[in-house]
């Protein structure tokens, strides 16, 4: 592919900019920390190990940009789970979705997906020890037992598939020890909260080693619903962990291991950013915590989200240079999601809804690691079934309940290789490529009944039901894609402190249909409007080009990373829901809008580096900029086409985002004990972010309408301030904190719900408040 005139001159400028920046320090403190066993921190960032590319190798050799945050400062500043790595890893958003506790919407360089409905496929790949986790919920676990996390950014298309041409999240479980352990930490902070973690594992014998974790999360929630005094915001999480190694002979390791989750948390309600409807005509709450909310039960099932997964790796070393891996998994969850969009205390515009979803993978990677040539090649196979169901009571025409369900089958396969050759000591190569195959059928039925009481299968098995808008089965949507995602790249270290790489790769977002599909407002199943919709969305397709500079100097006293991309984005998929009418122009129901919006533009900067000017400081910092924009978006007018993409932001990506750090550490004995007191700050800084995409006027009416509530749920731009104060023994078997998180006490808008056509519905859901936290970590 060849590169335009602006592409290579962006390439050139921001090269001389890199080479002008080894002294630059903007990176987050954790981000650079992580150690290499999961044991001890390291303040040297070339000792850190990450199997970014399917095998063990240094970070700073790694030709992309990657971050790596390691288990034991995570547990050190007391982050509690993923979404923290928001302020600390430039140009990457990750947050609970609205309306959940436990789903994960990711969003890297402008690319990801927000709505965890069955046939939405993530921009972000989310992994746990290199098993993929094909659906968002329960996804967003607690932090208890990792080595570390490792954050992929730019399309991993070539070693991760299908659904990460934004990047891709790594939770690395540690190893168990070889020999007996026990640890317990316990946390409480202010809104009553009261965190335990207990972990343990003993060999067996020479050959086998046990271990398991248990943990328990709750708190009080950070409002209330202020007619029934119910929390909102709490939390009520139960999970634990269980894993087992056995060594037969040296060369071969198989570990087993299983989890399971238990989100009881009451269902997050969001906060009315308007007046309710007459006649009461409900002011907004002072506390943005709080609700009027009066759905709290599914089918009689309080909120509540159950993950589990079982994943068997084996892995035989053949030679010193030659090893084969097979990792085999099996996931599954389900949800009761009980979301009130209108956030009042009587059902106006609500949806009771039930999640599932099922998965089995098998993947085999071979590896060989020379003195010249080293690489990674495999196969991946996964069957996966993703279900809902829900109703969205609509209190208007007498009452009516809006039905939907999506029964989506997945089957996809895939071949890839990854090489790295090098052609001299300080000058390598890279090449790769990956062939997808993905198989995607779907049952989707759309249908309205009469009243408030709910459909056949969600409350009322005698209910009416008007001629379905949809009705489609296996046989009728069924769609299958196929890609060749390449990779190359070179690597140069043209100086012992300086590496410099290149990339150029590409990835692809599966194809899918809508799930909100109505075909009756489209003329029926069989016009030429619905035909066209029951062919689906095609795949999204990223083509990105990388330069990065990583940089290690004055004994790793200094270090810095840097990066520029710019990013080729086509058929961007863009899901929405709009009103649609009956004869006499009342509003009766919503419908899907699912589109290809059609191409879009990515370009930024990412600036990341640590400084330590003695052994007792560490000053960190990281530096984000994005400009992504879209460049055609082609909606109907009447008989015309128009394109919109001049009023459209993109969501979920601030063009800016910032960190600056820094920890001091004194040698402090205490009791005999000698041991080290940790001071630890943090400011985190993002631009303006929206939540939705059309931003400004069209000209289509039906967009314009959208544009104020979309604005009403746009965040500017803020400042969160942490500090932690953490006394450590030498021994590193005691550690006691004290945490204060988001200091200054921002409120900040995180997700919402645009529904302005239905009672005039623009609810909010908002980040932490200021907590306060105290923790005893002990280990034995």
């Amino acid at each position: 592919m060849r590169l335009t005139k602006k592409q290579k001159a962006l390439l050139r400028r921001s090269a001389a900019v890199m080479l002008a920046l080894p002294a630059v320090s903007m990176d987050p403190a954790l981000a650079q920390t992580a150690p290499a066993t999961g044991e001890a921190a390291t303040n040297d960032m070339s000792k850190v190990v990450v199997t970014a590319r399917r095998r063990v190798e240094l970070i700073q050799d790694v030709p992309g940009a990657v971050s790596a945050i390691g288990g034991a400062d995570l547990e050190k500043t007391s982050v509690s789970d993923v979404t923290k790595l928001t302020d600390l890893v430039p140009n990457t958003t990750l947050k609970a979705s609205r309306a959940t506790n436990t789903t994960l919407t990711a969003f890297i360089r402008g690319i990801g997906q927000q709505d965890p409905v069955a046939g939405y496929e993530q921009g972000v790949g989310i992994y746990l020890d290199d098993v993929y986790m094909a659906r968002p919920q329960g996804a967003l676990t607690d932090i208890y037992d990792l080595e570390r996390i490792e954050v992929l950014r730019g399309p991993q298309g070539t070693l991760y598939g299908r659904n990460t041409i934004g990047g891709a999240v790594k939770y690395v479980t540690r190893k168990l020890s070889n020999k007996p352990t026990f640890g317990i930490k316990g946390t409480i902070g202010n809104y009553n909260e009261r965190d335990l973690v207990l972990k343990a594992s003993t060999p067996i014998n020479d050959m086998l080693r046990i271990g398991g974790s248990v943990a328990m999360f709750n708190r009080d929630g950070y409002g209330k619903n202020v007619l029934n005094g119910r929390d909102n915001y709490n939390k009520d999480v139960g999970a634990a962990r269980i894993s087992a190694e056995f060594t037969p002979i040296s060369d071969l390791f198989i570990r087993f291991s299983a989890d399971r989750t238990k989100d009881d948390s009451l269902p997050k309600q969001g906060y009315r950013l308007t007046n309710g409807p007459a006649p009461g005509n409900e002011a907004p709450l002072p506390n943005f915590y709080d609700t009027r909310s009066n759905l709290y039960t599914v089918l009689g099932h309080e909120n509540q989200v159950i993950t589990e997964g079982q994943a068997l790796m084996a892995e035989y070393a053949i030679n010193p240079e030659l090893s084969i891996k097979s990792i085999t998994a099996h996931r599954k969850s389900k949800s009761y999601a009980p979301i009130d969009f209108d956030s009042m205390p009587t059902p106006l515009f609500e949806a009771p809804a039930i999640y599932s979803d099922d998965q089995k993978s098998q993947e085999f990677q071979l590896t060989y690691t020379g003195s010249k040539l080293q690489g990674v090649a495999g196969v991946f196979f996964m069957k996966a079934n993703a279900f809902n169901e829900f109703d969205v009571l609509y209190n208007a025409l007498g009452g009516l309940s809006l039905y939907t369900l999506d029964d989506i089958d997945t089957r996809t396969w895939a071949a890839f290789a990854d090489l790295s050759y090098s052609i001299t000591d300080t000058f390598n190569v890279n090449i790769g490529g990956r062939y997808t195959d993905d198989d995607r059928k779907a049952r989707i039925f759309k249908g309205t009944f009469l009243g408030l009481t709910g459909s056949p299968t969600l409350g009322n098995p005698s209910a009416k039901g008007l001629p379905a808008n949809t009705d489609l089965g296996k046989n009728d949507l069924h769609r299958d894609d196929t890609k060749f995602t390449p990779k190359v790249g070179f690597g140069w270290k043209f100086a012992p402190e300086h590496n410099v790489y290149g990339t150029y790769s590409q990835g692809f977002k599966g194809g899918m249909f809508d799930p909100r599909m109505d075909l009756a407002g489209s003329g029926g199943p069989t016009s030429a409007a619905s035909l066209i919709k029951r062919q689906g969305v095609n795949p999204e397709e990223v083509s990105s080009f990388e330069l990065g500079l990583k940089s290690n100097m004055n004994g790793g006293r200094l270090q810095t990373n840097a990066a520029v991309f710019y990013t080729d984005y086509k058929n961007v998929q863009i899901p929405g829901s709009i009103p649609t009418y009956n004869a006499a122009g009342q509003v009766s129901g919503f419908a899907g809008t699912l589109t290809n919006a059609g191409k879009a533009k990515i370009k930024g900067l990412e600036l990341e580096a640590i400084v330590r000017p003695t052994d007792a400081l560490t000053v960190t910092g990281m530096y984000g900029y994005i400009d992504a924009q879209y460049k055609e978006w082609m909606v109907a007018s009447g008989a015309n086409l128009v394109n919109v993409a001049h009023a459209a932001e993109f969501q979920n990506t601030p063009k800016h985002s910032a960190n600056l750090s820094a920890n001091y550490d004194w040698a402090l004995p205490v009791m005999g004990r000698s041991g080290t007191l940790s001071l630890y700050n943090s400011v985190a800084y993002k631009s303006k972010v929206y939540q939705a995409e059309i931003v400004r006027t069209t000209g289509v009416a039906a967009l314009d309408a959208l544009v104020p509530q979309n604005l009403a749920l746009a965040q500017d731009g803020y400042t969160l301030w942490d500090a932690s104060l953490v006394w450590t023994s030498s021994d590193r078997k005691v550690q006691v904190g004290l945490h204060a998180k988001n200091i200054n006490d921002k409120r900040y808008k995180v997700a919402g719900y645009a529904f302005g056509g239905f009672f005039n519905t623009i609810t909010a859901f908002y980040g932490d408040p200021r907590r306060i936290l105290a923790t005893v970590d002990l280990k034995f």
